[in-house]
């Protein structure tokens, strides 16, 4: 059984950084991709960002040039730095990872809160 735990998220100001962190219990190069999602309050969960296992990144055009996803395959670890935070980035963010193989098998985290408050 996959299992994703993110960390990293907490309270800070506009203008602040946070970097989120998600380990996997096993090898995330048996993802096809891994990346984040978020969720605001009265809102769909929408994505943010995904890294593929060849490394290809891709972004939510209100998140690029402020996050950057990356990965470290020696602790099973994808990352998501935020910089330039807003108070719109404030979201329940999750982890996810997909598996293309006989269709499409999808993992997720439990989510860590972000919240961009002055």
């Amino acid at each position: 059984q996959v299992q994703l735990v993110e960390s990293g998220g907490g309270l800070v100001q506009p203008g602040g950084s946070l970097r989120l962190s998600c380990q996997a219990s096993g090898s995330i190069l048996s993802f096809n991709t891994m990346g984040w999602y978020r969720q605001a309050p009265g809102r769909q969960r929408e994505l943010v960002a995904f890294i593929s296992r060849g490394g290809s990144t891709n972004y939510a055009d209100s998140v690029k040039g402020r996050f950057t996803i990356s990965r470290d395959n020696a602790k099973n670890t994808v990352y998501l730095q935020m910089n330039s935070l807003k108070p719109e980035d404030t979201a329940v963010y999750y982890c996810n990872a997909r598996i293309f193989s006989n269709g499409v098998h999808e993992y997720w985290g439990q989510g860590t809160q972000a919240t961009v408050s002055s």
